[in-house]
């Protein structure tokens, strides 16, 4: 029997940091930062249906951007919601016949194939699979007013990147029958009680928030 692999892109932010520059379409060597993410998501091999949530502001010009693309795979765009999880919420509706889920931050164009095949491997373990970094940086736990409680022990400490990938009933039932709020899928599949396995990211899978991080991506590009 086949698998079938459904890729849902979060781009509904507001980029609210990014000044003037809407970051999803803000342009990087001559390529908009979203269609940096969904060439690299078209080309790869595993992917069978991608999903794109944006907000109400930008989805026409995704719509448009879509209409003009060779993405055969991009079956659906849809408008987010008020958080990101409710933004993961409606795309994941639209993964109707998936098996395996792939969320990935639209703010996250340098993306490759290798790191969303490694993800589909490393989650046949556990049914969820998370890209992440050893963190370099010593990091200290503080109070509200910056006074350090403890400095962490670094060994133990991961940049959690996306992609993220899950077996599809792990997913959706996660986000149907389990409450709160949380920034990161994984942190709402762990609470549900399933375990989630680690996979080497990369350093250079960077997320756009600010236009340093802009400058960045396209010096990594060159």
């Amino acid at each position: 029997m086949t698998t079938k692999v459904s890729a849902i892109i979060v781009a509904a932010g507001e980029s609210q940091r990014m000044g003037e520059i809407d970051k999803m379409f803000a342009p990087l060597n001559g390529r908009a930062a979203l269609a940096r993410v969904l060439d690299t998501f078209q080309a790869c091999k595993k992917i069978d249906h991608i999903v794109v949530v944006m907000s109400s502001k930008n989805i026409e010009e995704c719509r448009r951007m879509v209409a003009a693309e060779a993405w055969d795979k991009v079956k659906d765009i849809c408008l987010g919601g008020k958080r990101r999880q409710d933004s993961v919420a409606e795309g994941l509706k639209r993964a109707k016949e998936a098996d395996w889920v792939i969320i990935h931050d639209g703010a996250r164009p340098l993306v490759t194939i290798d790191l969303i095949e490694r993800g589909l491997d490393a989650a046949k373990e556990t049914g969820a699979a998370v890209a992440a970094v050893p963190v370099i940086d010593t990091i200290k736990y503080a109070k509200e007013d910056d006074m350090v409680i403890r400095t962490l022990a670094r060994q133990y400490l991961k940049a959690v990147q996306t992609p993220q990938v899950f077996r599809a009933d792990v997913i959706k039932n996660t986000y149907k029958f389990t409450p709160g709020e949380v920034t990161d899928d994984s942190a709402l599949v762990e609470k549900a009680g399933y375990k989630v396995k680690l996979y080497m990211g990369a350093y250079g899978n960077i997320k756009i928030t600010t236009p340093d991080d802009l400058a960045m991506a396209a010096a990594l590009l060159k």
